[in-house]
């Protein structure tokens, strides 16, 4: 009798390997539109798994709710789960090969487009932090690597010749995400109204007069 062919194995194994990938992304979708819609407290698991037209136990397997929460802002702002820093995410798909006259303005309508796909749970997210220390933890490292970026923008701005080299690096970051965070975007745009396009337009002046102004 002939042994079992491998590359049948094979074959078999990255086809469940792929089916459990679009399980989840099917799960993590159905819990960014829960919580963003209902909030944190408001979603079960069970909610989740009827959305996302799977069995609870799947739900279950696949994350716990903290967990789900924060892949689903993580899929939602940057199209990823985990990834190290946003140069590795669709929202800085390949802005450092841009030319200086459209690189900032680039970074900054990629970065307002993720605000936009993502303010609603990173609001959710922010409530959640408060009382469960997985989301707590989380959040602290997404800060993390948030400032961690914006550090990286400004010495690319600074290499580029777009800002001085005294520029104080660390404030000129701190700045840069503040005016470009999602909370940011959520008071203009989703509490007083502002159009996306007018959101764009006056995060591209702050940030410009933030890189042109005297450092100190």
């Amino acid at each position: 009798m002939s042994p079992p062919s491998t590359a049948g194995r094979s074959y078999r194994s990255e086809l469940r390997a792929q089916q459990a990938m679009q399980t989840r992304r099917k799960i993590v979708a159905a819990a960014a539109d829960l919580f963003a819609t209902q909030g944190y407290q408001a979603t079960t698991l069970a909610a989740i798994a009827r959305r996302a037209g799977v069995s609870a136990e799947t739900v279950k397997a696949a994350a716990s709710k903290a967990e789900l929460l924060i892949a689903a802002f993580e899929v939602t702002f940057a199209g990823t789960e985990a990834a190290p820093s946003l140069a590795e995410t669709e929202v800085a798909a390949d802005v450092l090969g841009l030319p200086d006259e459209v690189f900032l303005t680039t970074v900054i309508r990629q970065i307002g487009s993720a605000n936009a796909r993502g303010y609603a749970l990173w609001t959710v997210l922010l409530g959640a932090a408060a009382s469960d220390p997985v989301v707590g933890a989380a959040l602290q490292g997404i800060l993390d690597r948030r400032a961690a970026d914006y550090r990286r923008l400004v010495d690319e701005l600074i290499a580029r010749r777009l800002v001085p080299s005294s520029a104080d690096p660390p404030g000129r970051a701190a700045a840069v995400s503040f005016l470009l965070s999602p909370e940011g975007y959520q008071q203009l745009v989703g509490q007083s109204g502002w159009t996306h396009e007018a959101y764009l337009r006056w995060a591209e002046r702050a940030v410009r007069a933030e890189m042109s102004a005297s450092a100190g």
